[in-house]
């Protein structure tokens, strides 16, 4: 692909501005079929007289830069005998603020091919090169960050594009999952803030634009900026976003003017009006939703609204950060892969969506950027400069996404495929490991996030107060273990890793005698660190108890707390901490207005006062990973082997709610579990595809596929 076909950019290597590229095609006969195949550096949009070709919204996505993905469309229908191949190409996650990019390297490019082939059989392609134009566009401004400036009134005077000498070697088919326009939301009120701004409010905090249609003069002004929250007053506040601009404006021509962005996405709620030509009205804005887009799987139920409110959150969380790749927030100037997240994160997002490709993509990345000493970028695709390939700086958790990941994805689809795509990285990042530990059979004295926002962090502190060396060797324990199991999986020597893992444990066992908070209680219990695992569980119960019931556990210890609470004796504890009301708690955000999960327990106050301007994103998924506990443990669906080509059912109901209920489409059908109360007792719904063993009040029941109840 792409042989005879050129990069091409504007003669002005250094513009900063979106650039069209322009073809005039003039075709001989009656067309069979035409396909384009196309990318670039940078994002783009491409029209064939005047229509878009596809649908995938920033094209090509988000890769490493040792790679860019192509895509090919069908574009038959599109085709006439005279046409024009129009490509508008913006900076994008290529060249954008995103890649941190103080100078760009490499300009905004294009390359593309278009086949015809006729009706008598004979073939033409069309690629780019010299013979097309380039200019400014309209589009005068288009950066992820800061948002689009759009001027309908613009010309410019196209000039011959330039060859560029980029390799093409870096091309490859598209392997992701396309970005698509997935729903339109409608405003829930427009109304004036205290301030005197005009506000509109789509009652969810969401990822993606607007439209907007108005009937205006040459020279209009429509102009927005965006925001997840308002202040305590009311008021528009976006302080959160940090140096993200998050603004739009568009210049009308006369007439009814209708537009949406085509190179930016924003995270918010609200919208500012800063200028409208007219009165603004629901019938002539909308939010447009954005992201990959992944076939929704999971559903849970509850009779708590609450309840029910948070699953819509951790699902909206969802959608909201996994666009192309999985982001830790979409608002603030920020948005990256953040693999920490993703980590504690996945098992959820496999049970809410088929996430098989969509992971497959960026581990593919991961793979790519992967630092010579086998540690793993903090961010993947890595950004240009945060260059984590040459330093040492991998923490635990973060860079146990090289192992956990693609572990998970093989539990929940059966898929081998993505092991052996990623063993020799999963191998690498253990020999980092073995090569930087400052104390052998531990992950010792190395730079670590630790319990990252732990409640029980020390004043000034972004750490909680769990032991770093603790942490960092349970999970490089978990990591041996899993390549261990990897290794046989694949019918390759798993001795080493065994071994490794089993040297790990019990030094883990002789070094770490004591935990001391909730999420070392925690660890040593959903890894089986702890030998004694009932005095253990008894001491987390109490630290629990001592806080008042609550949590004091960060983004590592959180996604374990209530498994290891559930998995030894305590499921009441768990209920309690997930039904609790007050702060710290899931619902304690619901009941603040929270429609997605927020990056701090008190992102926002009860007095509506916000956390730290620096790092307060009101849409930041990890803690959603909850909801793998509502799968797993209250409602009790477990994959028996990988894929669920057998399945364990073994819900654990709670007094403290009416009914519970999850369904996982699987690869091989649809699992339902759901329990409720009825007339002074418990009544169980099960339905399963494959062979499974049930458990209900400790009573195993092997069955084939069916329904059953109990």
């Amino acid at each position: 692909m792409f042989e005879n076909a050129s990069w091409i950019t504007h003669p002005n290597n250094r513009l900063h501005e979106p650039v069209r590229f322009i073809k005039e095609i003039k075709l001989n006969g009656e067309i069979k079929k035409a396909t384009l195949n196309i990318t670039s550096l940078g994002c783009y949009y491409a029209t064939i007289n005047g229509q878009r070709v596809g649908d995938f919204i920033l094209a090509p996505g988000f890769t490493s830069r040792k790679r860019v993905q192509y895509q090919e469309y069908n574009v038959t229908k599109m085709i006439s005998q005279s046409n024009k191949l129009e490509v508008v190409v913006g900076d994008g996650w290529y060249n954008g603020k995103i890649n941190f990019v103080v100078a760009n390297d490499v300009p905004k490019a294009l390359i593309c091919q278009l086949d015809i082939v006729y009706m008598d059989e004979t073939k033409e392609t069309i690629v780019s090169d010299s013979s097309w134009l380039a200019r400014k566009d309209k589009l005068r401004f288009a950066e992820l960050y800061d948002g689009e400036i759009y001027d309908s009134t613009y010309e410019d005077a196209p000039v011959n594009a330039r060859l560029l000498d980029h390799d093409k070697r870096i091309i490859v088919k598209q392997q992701g999952v396309y970005v698509k326009e997935q729903e339109k939301i409608e405003p829930v009120s427009i109304f004036k803030a205290p301030n005197g701004d005009t506000l509109v409010d789509f009652g969810q905090n969401l990822t993606g634009y607007f439209e907007f249609t108005v009937d205006a003069k040459k020279g209009d002004k429509v102009e927005f900026t965006v925001c997840e929250e308002l202040d305590k007053f009311g008021n528009f506040y976006n302080e959160n976003y940090r140096d993200a601009k998050a603004r739009f404006e568009y210049i009308c021509h006369d007439g009814v003017n209708t537009y949406k962005p085509i190179l930016a996405f924003w995270g918010f709620r609200y919208i500012r009006v800063d200028s409208f030509p007219c009165k603004i009205t629901k019938d002539n804005i909308s939010a447009i939703v954005v992201h990959s887009d992944i076939k929704r799987t999971g559903y849970l139920d509850s009779s708590s609204e609450l309840l029910n409110k948070l699953f819509s959150n951790i699902i909206w969380g969802q959608k909201g950060n996994f666009l192309d790749v999985p982001t830790d927030c979409p608002q603030r100037d920020e948005r990256q892969g953040w693999t920490g997240d993703a980590t504690v994160f996945c098992k959820t997002a496999s049970y809410n969506y088929d996430v098989e490709k969509f992971f497959l993509k960026w581990l593919t990345d991961m793979r790519l950027d992967q630092g010579k000493k086998g540690n793993i970028p903090n961010i993947i695709p890595q950004t240009v400069c945060w260059d984590w390939s040459t330093t040492e700086n991998t923490g635990a958790v973060w860079g146990d996404s090289a192992t956990i990941i693609p572990y998970q994805m093989y539990k929940t689809y059966g898929n081998t495929n993505i092991l052996k795509k990623q063993y020799k990285t999963m191998v690498k990042y253990l020999s980092y490991i073995w090569n930087t530990t400052k104390k052998r059979y531990l992950w010792y004295g190395c730079d670590q996030f630790g319990d990252w926002l732990g409640l029980d962090a020390p004043a000034g502190s972004y750490r909680g107060s769990s032991n770093e060396d603790f942490i960092a060797s349970v999970f490089y324990y978990n990591s041996a273990k899993i390549v261990g199991e990897v290794s046989k999986i694949l019918g390759k020597d798993s001795l080493k890793y065994d071994t490794l893992a089993a040297k790990i444990l019990e030094k883990i066992r002789k070094t770490f005698k004591e935990y001391n908070t909730q999420t070392e209680c925690a660890l040593a219990l959903y890894f089986d660190i702890a030998e004694d695992k009932s005095n253990v569980a008894r001491k987390l119960d109490s630290l629990i108890k001592a806080n008042g019931g609550k949590l004091q556990t960060g983004f590592v210890g959180t996604p374990f707390l209530l498994h290891a609470l559930s998995k030894n004796g305590y499921t009441e504890t768990a209920y309690d901490i997930l039904l609790g009301e007050e702060f710290p708690s899931w619902l304690y955000s619901v009941k603040q207005g929270a429609t997605t999960i927020w990056e701090h327990w008190d992102g926002k106050n009860e007095q509506g006062e916000f956390w730290s301007k620096d790092m307060n994103s009101f849409n930041h998924y990890a803690y959603g990973s909850v909801a793998d506990w509502v799968y797993e443990e209250a409602c009790g669906i477990k994959p028996q082997r990988a894929g669920f080509m057998e399945a364990l059912i073994e819900p654990k109901p709670t007094d403290k709610l009416d009914y519970l209920s999850a369904t996982i489409e699987t690869r091989h059908g649809r699992i339902l579990s759901k329990w409720y109360h009825e007339n002074g007792k418990i009544k169980y719904e099960i339905e399963t595809p494959v062979k499974a063993t049930i458990i209900i009040d400790g009573k195993a029941h092997l069955v084939d596929k069916g329904k059953y109840k109990f």
